[in-house]
Protein backbone atom coordinates (compact mmCIF):
# COMPACT_ATOMS: atom_id res chain seq x y z
CA UNK A 1 0.00 0.00 0.00
CA UNK A 2 1.00 3.54 -0.75
CA UNK A 3 1.70 5.80 2.37
CA UNK A 4 1.39 9.26 1.63
CA UNK A 5 2.54 12.07 4.84
CA UNK A 6 0.45 15.52 4.63
CA UNK A 7 0.89 18.40 7.11
CA UNK A 8 -1.68 20.57 8.09
CA UNK A 9 -0.36 24.43 8.21
CA UNK A 10 -1.99 27.89 9.28
CA UNK A 11 -2.53 30.12 11.84
CA UNK A 12 -3.39 28.92 15.20
CA UNK A 13 -7.30 28.54 15.56
CA UNK A 14 -8.24 27.75 11.37
CA UNK A 15 -9.70 24.79 11.95
CA UNK A 16 -6.36 22.82 11.60
CA UNK A 17 -7.31 19.82 14.17
CA UNK A 18 -11.07 19.82 13.50
CA UNK A 19 -10.54 19.10 9.65
CA UNK A 20 -8.60 15.94 10.87
CA UNK A 21 -11.48 14.99 13.20
CA UNK A 22 -14.31 15.35 10.82
CA UNK A 23 -12.49 13.69 7.59
CA UNK A 24 -10.78 10.79 9.78
CA UNK A 25 -13.69 10.11 12.85
CA UNK A 26 -16.48 12.21 11.10
CA UNK A 27 -17.08 14.11 14.47
CA UNK A 28 -16.79 17.82 15.30
CA UNK A 29 -16.70 19.24 18.54
CA UNK A 30 -17.40 23.31 19.75
CA UNK A 31 -14.03 22.97 21.76
CA UNK A 32 -11.33 24.60 21.46
CA UNK A 33 -8.16 22.17 22.25
CA UNK A 34 -4.63 23.99 21.48
CA UNK A 35 -2.31 21.29 19.71
CA UNK A 36 0.72 21.00 21.23
CA UNK A 37 3.36 19.80 18.66
CA UNK A 38 2.71 17.31 16.47
CA UNK A 39 -0.39 15.11 16.73
CA UNK A 40 -0.38 12.07 13.58
CA UNK A 41 -4.14 10.57 12.83
CA UNK A 42 -3.81 8.00 9.83
CA UNK A 43 -6.91 7.32 7.02
CA UNK A 44 -6.74 5.20 4.31
CA UNK A 45 -8.67 6.57 0.98
CA UNK A 46 -9.23 4.79 -2.44
CA UNK A 47 -8.16 7.51 -5.57
CA UNK A 48 -8.50 5.89 -9.16
CA UNK A 49 -7.78 2.31 -8.41
CA UNK A 50 -5.37 2.65 -5.39
CA UNK A 51 -5.41 2.18 -2.15
CA UNK A 52 -3.41 5.22 0.00
CA UNK A 53 -2.85 5.43 3.71
CA UNK A 54 -2.55 9.22 4.88
CA UNK A 55 -0.30 10.09 7.66
CA UNK A 56 -2.10 13.21 8.58
CA UNK A 57 0.59 16.04 10.47
CA UNK A 58 -1.64 18.15 12.59
CA UNK A 59 1.16 20.29 13.46
CA UNK A 60 0.77 23.92 16.48
CA UNK A 61 -0.94 26.92 14.69
CA UNK A 62 1.65 29.53 14.17
CA UNK A 63 1.46 32.68 15.21
CA UNK A 64 4.08 35.43 16.32
CA UNK A 65 5.26 33.60 19.48
CA UNK A 66 5.70 30.31 17.81
CA UNK A 67 6.96 28.99 14.29
CA UNK A 68 6.81 26.10 12.71
CA UNK A 69 9.85 23.62 13.18
CA UNK A 70 10.78 22.51 9.23
CA UNK A 71 12.03 19.26 10.76
CA UNK A 72 8.08 18.15 10.93
CA UNK A 73 7.36 18.89 7.58
CA UNK A 74 10.26 16.19 6.50
CA UNK A 75 8.90 13.26 4.25
CA UNK A 76 5.63 15.10 3.61
CA UNK A 77 4.69 14.48 0.23
CA UNK A 78 1.66 17.07 0.45
CA UNK A 79 0.36 19.63 2.60
CA UNK A 80 -3.01 21.99 3.52
CA UNK A 81 -2.33 25.56 4.17
CA UNK A 82 -5.58 26.26 6.00
CA UNK A 83 -7.05 29.58 6.50
CA UNK A 84 -9.90 31.25 7.93
CA UNK A 85 -12.52 32.99 6.12
CA UNK A 86 -13.36 34.89 9.14
CA UNK A 87 -9.87 36.24 10.03
CA UNK A 88 -7.83 37.94 6.66
CA UNK A 89 -4.53 37.60 8.31
CA UNK A 90 -4.76 34.01 8.33
CA UNK A 91 -3.96 33.78 4.65
CA UNK A 92 -0.84 36.11 4.80
CA UNK A 93 0.24 33.28 7.55
CA UNK A 94 -0.51 30.67 5.09
CA UNK A 95 1.47 32.37 2.52
CA UNK A 96 4.61 32.73 4.80
CA UNK A 97 4.48 29.18 5.55
CA UNK A 98 4.06 28.01 2.43
CA UNK A 99 7.52 29.91 1.59
CA UNK A 100 9.03 28.18 4.37
CA UNK A 101 8.16 24.88 3.50
CA UNK A 102 9.39 25.09 0.29
CA UNK A 103 12.79 26.30 1.84
CA UNK A 104 12.57 23.73 3.56
CA UNK A 105 11.27 20.81 1.52
CA UNK A 106 10.80 21.77 -1.86
CA UNK A 107 8.07 22.05 -4.15
CA UNK A 108 5.08 19.34 -3.27
CA UNK A 109 1.60 19.78 -3.98
CA UNK A 110 -0.53 21.49 -1.69
CA UNK A 111 -3.91 22.86 -1.27
CA UNK A 112 -5.22 26.21 0.38
CA UNK A 113 -8.41 25.46 2.35
CA UNK A 114 -10.48 28.47 3.33
CA UNK A 115 -12.08 26.50 6.50
CA UNK A 116 -15.47 27.78 8.60
CA UNK A 117 -17.81 28.12 5.02
CA UNK A 118 -20.64 27.59 7.00
CA UNK A 119 -20.14 31.00 8.42
CA UNK A 120 -18.93 32.41 5.07
CA UNK A 121 -21.25 35.64 5.86
CA UNK A 122 -19.15 36.47 8.74
CA UNK A 123 -15.97 36.02 6.05
CA UNK A 124 -13.43 38.94 5.82
CA UNK A 125 -11.69 36.98 3.04
CA UNK A 126 -14.05 37.60 -0.06
CA UNK A 127 -15.18 35.79 -2.71
CA UNK A 128 -13.67 37.36 -5.29
CA UNK A 129 -9.75 36.78 -3.66
CA UNK A 130 -10.82 33.18 -3.44
CA UNK A 131 -11.29 33.48 -7.45
CA UNK A 132 -8.47 35.58 -8.02
CA UNK A 133 -6.03 33.04 -5.88
CA UNK A 134 -7.73 30.45 -8.59
CA UNK A 135 -7.31 32.15 -11.42
CA UNK A 136 -3.55 32.17 -10.20
CA UNK A 137 -2.96 28.52 -10.02
CA UNK A 138 -3.93 27.34 -6.99
CA UNK A 139 -5.69 25.11 -5.82
CA UNK A 140 -8.66 26.46 -3.86
CA UNK A 141 -11.24 24.30 -1.20
CA UNK A 142 -13.87 26.03 0.73
CA UNK A 143 -14.64 23.63 3.72
CA UNK A 144 -16.51 23.69 7.71
CA UNK A 145 -15.15 21.48 9.53
CA UNK A 146 -18.26 21.77 11.66
CA UNK A 147 -20.50 20.30 8.81
CA UNK A 148 -18.21 18.31 6.93
CA UNK A 149 -18.43 20.35 3.63
CA UNK A 150 -15.66 20.19 1.13
CA UNK A 151 -13.26 17.97 3.89
CA UNK A 152 -13.64 14.94 1.69
CA UNK A 153 -12.90 16.60 -1.36
CA UNK A 154 -10.11 18.90 0.16
CA UNK A 155 -8.15 15.10 1.19
CA UNK A 156 -8.84 13.56 -1.98
CA UNK A 157 -8.26 16.35 -4.22
CA UNK A 158 -4.53 16.47 -2.37
CA UNK A 159 -3.91 12.79 -2.60
CA UNK A 160 -4.61 12.47 -6.44
CA UNK A 161 -2.39 15.20 -6.97
CA UNK A 162 0.31 13.40 -5.09
CA UNK A 163 0.08 10.69 -6.54
CA UNK A 164 0.43 12.62 -10.35
CA UNK A 165 3.44 14.23 -8.95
Amino acid sequence: MIKKKICMLGAFSVGKTSLVQQFVKSIFSDKYLTTVGVKIDKKTVTAGDRDVELLLWDIYGEDEFQKVKTSYLRGAAGYFLIIDGTRGDTLETAFKLRDRTEGAIGEVPFILVFNKADIEDEWEIDGKTLEDLSGDGFTVVRTSAKTGMGVEEAFLSLTQKMLEG
